[in-house]
């Protein structure tokens, strides 16, 4: 498994487009965005980690998660390591990728005076992330 303070995941764009489906890879790797109150995540609230869509990195404890009623899921912090942030390409706003891959997750706010930890809202389309539960205690065998 691909680590956040590990080494980059390099793929070319055939090795993307065979593990990703068309809509996973316009949005991880072309950075484009789901319209919004469409993703499967946007209103889910269980208990878990939320990891890359296209490497499988953890990103986000569902701890984290919040719903400030933007119409994507939100988070108010990332798992140390596992997020970059940049300037768009456009330099209006903040892009968020995953720091192993580089996939596009979504973008960074802060500031908005949501009453978080952090006063962050990291908008990620749900494609890009996939949840995986909380293992329970009668799990182990």
């Amino acid at each position: 498994m691909t680590e956040a303070t590990g080494s980059l995941v390099k793929k070319t764009e055939e090795e993307w487009r065979a593990v990703l489906s068309p809509e996973q890879f316009r949005i991880l790797r072309e950075r484009g965005t789901e319209t919004p109150g469409t993703g499967e995540y946007d209103k889910f609230f269980e208990e878990g980690i939320f990891s890359c869509v296209g490497c499988k990195t953890p990103l986000y404890k569902s701890t984290t998660k919040f719903d400030p009623g933007c119409g994507w899921p939100a988070f108010f912090e990332g798992l140390p390591g596992a997020i970059n942030r940049s300037p768009d390409p456009d330099g209006d706003g903040t892009e968020i990728t995953c720091a192993a891959c580089g996939g596009h997750l979504g973008h960074f706010h802060k500031g908005e005076g949501y009453a978080t930890p952090t006063d962050e809202r990291h908008c990620v389309n749900s494609v890009s992330i996939k949840f995986h539960p909380a293992k329970s205690s009668s799990a182990d065998a």
